[in-house]
């Protein structure tokens, strides 16, 4: 009989052609896949929580699988992370219900982009060097604005399959951190790339290129081709997902 188990794990994305499988790419989900069926020694297929594109981190990652093998899970985490790479991490494997689900039973999901203003070398593939001046007090209020909206297909990667572009954005700031600059944004779902477009069409709100009024205007537009450009992929990090007690208590 097989059963359903979660698996939480921490990826740098650097290396992989983001998470899905795809042919002829190394992607996360297919070193977990490899991971899992040679320690389990039965061929599991995960489902992730969503997808990452390529370059883009994560700092806490879902995905579940069905297995019939018992295991005792810490000294199955001991395996997997001594056959994975250093860049994957597995934090966690603990078993669910049978219908649970790690990418439909998601409520809440958190982003961060990493901006810095100084050439620094141990930032390389971790934060995205931006040296020109930026109005973070303006960036913050376009970026409240995203609250008021539900339907960001002016933030979508085209030609998607998705049925709906509707998100419900629960939270979007900058920060400042020293002299870098952290965006923090939660919300139900993300569509394709949308982290990527939002970031690069507040930083031309930073730079005054884009007024509030414009920015809304590109909201309301529901048009990709008025907002601003995707900022690199490698500022970018999946920083938590969030499901119901009865799935998950943390």
């Amino acid at each position: 009989m097989k059963h359903r188990y979660f698996i939480e794990i921490m990826f740098d994305g650097t290396a992989y052609h983001g998470w899905q499988v795809q042919p002829n790419s190394s992607t996360v989900q297919e070193q977990i896949n490899q991971a899992i069926s040679t320690v389990l020694g039965e061929d599991i297929n995960v489902v992730g929580a969503g997808r990452t594109d390529t370059g883009v981190h994560a700092k806490q990652m879902f995905a579940h699988f069905d297995s019939s093998i018992s295991f005792d899970g810490k000294d199955l985490i001991y395996k997997l992370n001594s056959f994975l790479k250093n860049d994957i991490s597995v934090l966690r494997v603990f078993e669910v219900d049978d219908s649970a689900h790690s990418r439909f039973d998601a409520v809440l999901r958190k982003y961060e982009y990493l901006i810095h203003a100084n050439k620094n070398p141990f930032l390389i593939n971790k934060s995205w060097c931006f040296h020109r001046n930026l109005d973070v007090d303006l960036m913050n209020e376009a970026s409240k604005l995203l609250l008021n909206y539900t339907d960001f297909t002016s933030f979508s990667k085209l030609h998607t399959q998705t049925k709906t572009n509707n998100c419900s954005v629960k939270m979007a700031v900058w920060e400042k951190v020293n002299d870098n600059l952290v965006f923090s944004i939660e919300a139900d779902r993300f569509l394709r790339n949308m982290v990527r477009a939002i970031v690069g069409t507040l930083v031309a709100v930073g730079e005054k290129k884009i007024s509030i009024k414009e920015f809304v205007k590109i909201i309301e537009s529901k048009n990709r081709s008025k907002a601003g450009a995707s900022v690199p992929a490698h500022g970018l990090y999946l920083l938590s997902i969030k499901y119901p007690k009865n799935i998950c208590d943390e």
